[in-house]
């Protein structure tokens, strides 16, 4: 039975990624996952989701939409029943956080 539920819960975990692929900074042409924004994923019992995500700077001018945008394309997902978005500066974040990808997409490879 464990593992049945140690699936669900990978299976679920893809799917929040996807859905945290379609929200994009609005400055970068790079959605927030690949951008190296998103620091943890948990998800606890009876799916609630907890993001703990990074912006690319403090005085970020999305910060506002961004987060609220991700917690509404977790919401999304049927079998989620509640989401929390924390936004933390610590550790900074840096182009390092990048996929290999964004960095090509953006030329810092």
């Amino acid at each position: 039975m464990e593992e049945t539920k140690t699936n669900d819960t990978l299976e679920l975990k893809e799917k929040i990624v996807t859905e945290i692929k379609t929200v994009y900074d609005p400055e970068i042409p790079v959605d927030v996952f690949e951008l190296g924004l998103i620091y943890e994923i948990n998800i606890f019992p009876v799916n609630n989701v907890h993001v703990l995500m990074t912006l690319t700077s403090p005085a970020c001018p999305s910060a506002e939409s961004i987060p609220g945008e991700i917690e509404l394309a977790i919401k999304a997902i049927p079998e989620v029943n509640d989401v929390t978005v924390e936004v933390t500066f610590d550790p900074p974040y840096t182009t390092d956080m990048m996929s290999e990808s964004a960095k090509l997409e953006l030329g810092f490879m």
